[in-house]
């Protein structure tokens, strides 16, 4: 089974001829080169317990500038998945989710295995072994 993420404990409200009392967070992906979008399910990992702690953050004057990959601030994550396989597997699952992939998968200079893509909020997001 996969868990999602619920909120509950939301005053009752009418959806669509429904009362509601909860709510799914979701995400939607613009699919590239399409006016089609993809629903996706905010799921998590099993082992975090029912009732954690979930933080939902937001700024009423935040505003959106463009952004390089290269410039200063937070701009690079990175995640560890265990193989090489997997770091393929990855990179190309991203590719077709059409996701910008910036490198890779290669093996850099200083010897480690990984691929970089930009995540939809322009930060890069290096996926390695």
């Amino acid at each position: 089974g996969k868990t999602l993420v619920a909120i509950t404990n939301l005053p009752p409200r009418p959806m669509m001829g429904i009362e509601s009392c909860g709510m799914l967070l979701s995400a939607v992906n613009n699919l590239k080169d399409s006016d089609d979008e993809e629903l996706h399910l905010l799921m998590i990992d099993n082992h975090i317990p029912a009732g954690a702690r979930l933080e939902i953050m937001n700024k009423p004057d935040m505003y959106e500038i463009e952004k390089p990959i290269n410039c200063t601030g937070y701009i690079h994550i990175a995640f560890s998945v265990g193989s090489k396989e997997k770091v393929d597997a990855m990179t190309e699952q991203l590719k077709l989710d059409g996701y910008d992939i910036v490198s890779g998968p290669r093996t850099t200079g200083d010897g480690y295995y990984e691929s970089c893509i930009v995540g939809i909020e322009g930060n890069q997001i290096e996926i390695t072994i």
